[in-house]
């Protein structure tokens, strides 16, 4: 179906992530973006032209950008591609915003997941499925179905998949074997993981040298978990159906993860080391905890950190109870090529290194060099076995409204509801008491998103 548009009358008016408010360009009566703009052929490219390319990759990931970039540059004489690092996620957007404003966006842009609904309501893009009608390019062959289904709105493909990544559960296998469990039985639900967390907590006196268990208190778990329970994060279909118009993380698999995380953490088995993914990262890395939920983006630093250490494992992300019946979401970002006060000339340029990023060659590179799952699946996987397990949890399941995630104006604020939700539930340390009950903290998070929801929505119709 035809999702709600923006207003635009001499400009659009939308309340986005981040409580800021965005004012867009458009003549009055339309825009330039959205269903209404058109790809050009390459024709449109008749001399040598720069664009620049916004990112959020940064270390190594940065280095396999500027790589890509090169290999594209020997292939394509007349197009030049100018990566400029933008910040984190949430930095970018705040960047898009203000180059919004100021008639000043980039020919292409990298955005997270969770800015999708932002990025179609705000219209000032070519929708990706413009140019792939244009081009006649295979989607089914060339983007992994579980992957384009997050980014296709109305039925259709808005954006390019590009740095696509997975939950997993990590495991130091020295010490699962240790507790004489079997690392390649690898627990599947969160109570097998409590059940595995107690035997592999060690105490030296009263003193605990390895906790079973540790993950930040990241609101992406929740999605995660809510989609592995066939549940849907948010109404209205995810909000593929109509504009969402509230969250359900305050009941169902929400609020029994912080429960289930709570008791842990009371009982010392697992450590609160709270929202920082860093501070929880560490916490593996140095051998500190055994099992640990993290995302595939982290997986090259934990291999390099494990070396000499202990044997790094991956298994698949677990489900909220041996009956879920549901699947994993895709995180990461995608490409989106800018219409608004862009020559065709961009806009293809745009589009042909977007095609290139896209080949299952760049595919199969950007995933030894970063971790990522490879978007397309013609791309060769890794093969290191950690790698493989998210590409084989991926392909495992079928893509439905529950695995697509939730298509939110304000998902990036519900993701910050859904940790400070998790904060109130989930105590301190051993022994100590939470702030609040499991089920109350994430319903008044979830409460708490209502008044930003409506005003998001009463600017789109």
């Amino acid at each position: 179906m035809t999702l709600p548009r923006s207003r635009t009358r001499g400009g659009l008016a939308v309340v986005a992530a981040l409580s800021l408010a965005l004012t867009g360009c458009g003549a009055d009566g339309g825009s330039e973006g959205g269903d209404a703009a058109t790809a050009p052929g390459p024709e449109a490219i008749t001399e040598p032209i720069e664009i620049e390319f916004w990112h959020s990759m940064k270390e190594k990931n940065e280095l396999a950008i500027k790589a890509m970039v090169e290999d594209f540059k020997k292939a394509n004489d007349k197009i030049t591609v100018k990566p400029v690092f933008k910040g984190d996620y949430d930095q970018m957007v705040v960047a898009y915003k203000q180059a919004i404003q100021q008639e000043a966006t980039p020919p292409l842009v990298q955005i997270y997941d969770i800015g999708s609904r932002f990025m179609y309501d705000a219209q000032q893009v070519v929708p990706m499925y413009k140019f792939i009608e244009k081009d006649k390019f295979d989607q089914n062959a060339n983007i992994e179905p579980n992957i384009a289904s997050y980014y296709t709105i109305g039925g259709k493909l808005w954006s390019m998949p590009f740095n696509s990544s997975a939950p997993l559960l990590y495991m130091n296998a020295d010490a699962v074997r240790k507790a004489g469990l079997d690392p390649d039985k690898p627990p599947a639900t969160l109570d097998e993981i409590g059940e595995w967390a107690k035997k592999l907590t060690v105490k030296d006196g009263s003193t605990v040298t390895q906790y079973g268990f540790n993950a930040a208190l990241y609101g992406w778990f929740v999605e995660q978990l809510t989609a592995q329970d066939n549940a849907e994060y948010c109404d209205n279909g995810n909000g593929r159906s109509g504009l969402a118009t509230k969250v359900n993380f305050g009941t169902g698999a929400g609020p029994k993860f912080a429960q289930w995380l709570g008791d842990l953490v009371k009982e010392g088995y697992a450590t609160n080391t709270g929202r920082p993914t860093d501070q929880a990262q560490n916490a593996f890395k140095t051998g500190t905890v055994a099992l640990h939920l993290e995302s595939t983006s982290a997986l090259g630093g934990y291999t390099e950190a494990a070396k000499g250490k202990f044997e790094l494992r991956t298994a698949p992300f677990p489900k909220p109870s041996a009956t879920s019946t549901g699947g994993t979401i895709i995180g990461g970002a995608s490409l989106w090529i800018n219409a608004a006060g862009h020559s065709d000339a961009e806009k293809r340029a745009a589009w042909e290194f977007v095609k290139f990023a896209n080949s299952a060659e760049q595919q199969s590179k950007w995933h030894a060099a970063t971790g990522y799952v490879p978007v397309n699946p013609q791309a060769t996987s890794n093969d290191n076995p950690n790698f493989q397990v998210a590409v084989t949890q991926l392909r495992a399941q079928q893509p439905s409204p529950a695995t697509s995630g939730c298509l939110l104006g304000v998902m990036p604020e519900a993701r910050k509801a859904a940790e400070v939700g998790l904060e109130q539930a989930v105590p301190a340390g051993a022994g100590q008491e939470a702030k609040t009950s499991a089920d109350q903290a994430m319903q008044n998070a979830a409460a708490s998103l209502q008044s930003s929801i409506d005003k998001y929505n009463a600017n789109v119709k």
